[in-house]
């Protein structure tokens, strides 16, 4: 994928429409600096806006990845290149995050006991410095676990065994409350409604 040459495609686009960047990025509820990366090439648009970018500019997906308008016989093969593209940028984004998650645990775990023990030796002497360091390690591995599970629910896909659906459960604490080991976790898949161990992956297909 051809950052630059996206970056050229949007700023052309853009104006045919006579959009400024500072338009563009309000209606997209970015900044004109996002935008203005996006047409230096040094960033590409975050995939939630992507529709709506492609709306704006009176394009479609495949020709905002090429780059450049694209021809009914060259279609397909473009369509196929761009999907392909968008589900390994997909995959390495999901894999990022699910790294970020397990780091971000190994962290707060090793804080807390740290902190444990720093209380427990000084339990005789100052008693309320253990209590005080004893809750804070407590409540980092509370908040941790919000917000790692919430990291694991939006990263990625639970897959079904029994059918094979790949889905985004419809609520977080459906995440929360499965009996879990590791990323996969034991929910009813709302294709089947088959209660099973769901394991999570990184596309949709």
């Amino acid at each position: 994928m051809d950052q630059m040459k996206i970056g050229k495609f949007i700023s052309a686009c853009r104006k045919e429409q006579g959009l400024t960047q500072a338009v563009l990025a309000e209606k997209l509820g970015v900044s004109d600096r996002a935008v203005s990366k996006w047409e230096n090439g040094k960033n590409m648009p975050d995939v939630s806006i992507i529709p709506e970018l492609c709306a704006l500019l009176k394009i479609d997906l495949n020709e905002l990845f090429a780059g450049e308008r694209i021809s009914m016989e060259n279609y397909k093969e473009t369509a196929e290149k761009n999907m392909l593209e968008m589900r390994k940028q997909e995959e390495a984004a999901n894999k990022r995050l699910l790294n970020a998650e397990r780091i971000m645990g190994n962290i707060a775990i090793i804080a807390s006991l740290i902190m444990v023990t720093a209380g427990l030796l000084v339990a005789e002497s100052h008693p309320i410095v253990t209590i005080v360091l004893c809750a804070a390690g407590g409540l980092l591995v509370i908040i941790y676990a919000f917000y790692g599970v919430k990291i694991e629910h939006d990263a990625g896909y639970y897959e079904c065994p029994e059918c094979g659906e790949r889905y985004v459960p419809d609520s977080y604490w459906k995440v929360v409350f499965a009996p879990h080991v590791d990323t996969t976790r034991r929910m009813t898949c709302p294709k089947c409604g088959k209660r099973a161990w769901q394991k999570k992956v990184l596309t949709k297909k």
